[in-house]
């Protein structure tokens, strides 16, 4: 942007510069042959009252001499009998007389090129119906002279202008550059976390409106995520109660190993609500994860429930670590949903598998059945619509969760004849790309 604002300044003022520099110039050209004529035709229409009153060659030169082209050798005086006056006169100067004839019929001066120059002819009426011819031989330089110096100063100045035209433009470009870049890592910090950046507004005043507008946005979006994390918090609160009474029946259980399971299943319930307690009310930036270790312990997890129910649960490729650019808060809750969604849309004793897959820049995690799979893949993913009577959100938790890094989610037909959810992520977090507007053609009977 900066360049292209040099560029634009440098283009405009040297297109106006030269706008005016050319006819100048022509016109300086001019003022200057004029000038030369002029002085040349005053010198000339000096010998006019000499003329009239002798024709004596010794008087004529004199008063030739006294002139500054006769002293130059640059005048002479054609008489009618065509005698030169002085006989001194280079010939290369002399008029031809086929030019002397012409301006002693047109009875005024006028100007003949001749060799290295002109020549003015000035016409003198002299008595019995004579004329005497005055000639003034002009060099070349004469007609241009102080010519290429005025030239030379007016090209400098022009110079200059442009030169202080795209210095402004520099500085100015530099300035609104300097009051963009701090608005763009502003929005990136703030996109990665970062809740307490804000902007001096500085730069043009539209710059200055946007930074105004970001930091009304950005302190808006504060009380709206402090409004968020206290209404998650007060709806985990209330859990505690029933909580407490489940923990309760399952002490009331006894011995043996399904009051075990139980008790420690709301061991492990009553974790995960102090967690999300904790965690919404401490505001957090982006941060990172090791997505093998986040799925070995949910694939742990639910692998209680899965040897009840008799389900073959196997996760595949998660020996090495694999780093994420999300909390690993967001991703178990993504993983979750994927695979709290098999065992309430598949029947007891239908296998599923777990794949991390690492690849160059992306990482996905795939959750894939042996159940009847997903009729309608687009519908399935639409917020809050669900045919099998749950939330509707479990698909779309998993799907926000990809698009956080720059990702996605696809939903395709497993290896196993069932569903196959596919959520790939990016190694390095970019925002989130626009959701994009799918058009519904059923309801899906999976969420």
């Amino acid at each position: 942007m900066r360049r292209t604002l040099v560029l634009v300044s440098l283009a405009v003022t040297s297109m106006v510069a030269l706008a005016f520099l050319i006819p100048l110039a022509l016109t300086v050209r001019e003022i200057a042959r004029d000038r030369a004529l002029t002085t040349a035709e005053r010198q000339a229409s000096a010998l006019g009252p000499v003329l009239v009153i002798t024709e004596d060659p010794a008087a004529l030169e004199q008063a030739v001499g006294s002139t500054q082209a006769g002293a130059a050798r640059r005048m002479v005086v054609h008489l009618p009998d065509r005698t030169m006056v002085p006989r001194t006169a280079r010939d290369d100067t002399r008029a031809l007389g086929d030019q002397l004839t012409k301006a002693a019929l047109r009875g005024r001066s006028f100007t003949a090129r001749v060799r290295g120059g002109y020549s003015l002819l000035q016409p003198v009426r002299l008595p019995e119906g004579r004329t005497a011819v005055v000639e003034v031989f002009l060099p070349d330089e004469d007609l241009s002279q102080g010519v290429w110096k005025a030239w030379l100063v007016m090209t400098a100045v022009a110079a200059a202008l442009v030169a202080g035209s795209v210095a402004v433009a520099d500085r100015l470009g530099a300035r609104m550059i300097r009051s963009t870049r701090r608005l763009a890592e502003a929005a990136g910090a703030f996109g990665d976390g970062d809740m307490s950046v804000r902007i001096d507004p500085d730069g043009p005043p539209e710059l200055i409106e946007a930074s105004l507008a970001f930091n009304a946005m950005a302190d808006h979006v504060v009380q709206l995520l402090a409004a968020e994390r206290e209404m998650a918090a007060d709806l985990s609160h209330r859990l505690r109660t029933p909580l407490a009474a489940l923990r309760l029946n399952a002490e009331a259980l006894g011995r043996g190993p399904v009051a075990d399971q139980t008790r420690e299943a709301v061991d492990r319930i009553e974790r995960e609500v102090d967690q999300i307690i904790r965690t919404v009310r401490k505001p957090t930036g982006r941060g990172s994860c090791d997505a093998a270790k986040v799925l070995r312990d949910r694939v742990s997890f639910w692998s209680v429930l899965a040897e009840d129910e008799g389900r073959s649960c196997e996760l595949i490729g998660a020996e090495a670590p694999a780093p994420l650019p999300i909390p690993a808060t967001e991703l178990a809750a993504a993983v979750d949903a994927l695979m709290g969604n098999v065992f309430r849309h598949t029947a007891e004793g239908t296998d599923f598998a777990v794949t991390l897959h690492q690849g160059q820049g992306v990482t996905g995690i795939l959750v894939a059945d042996a159940g009847p799979g997903i009729a309608d893949p687009d519908a399935a993913l639409k917020r809050g619509s669900s045919g099998g009577g749950s939330t509707g959100l479990g698909l779309d938790i998993a799907r926000r969760a990809a698009e956080a890094t720059g990702g996605y989610l696809r939903i395709h037909r497993s290896v196993l004849g069932g569903a196959q959810v596919q959520m790939w992520f990016r190694t390095k977090w970019l925002p989130p790309a626009p959701r994009r507007s799918r058009r519904l053609v059923r309801r899906s009977s999976r969420v």
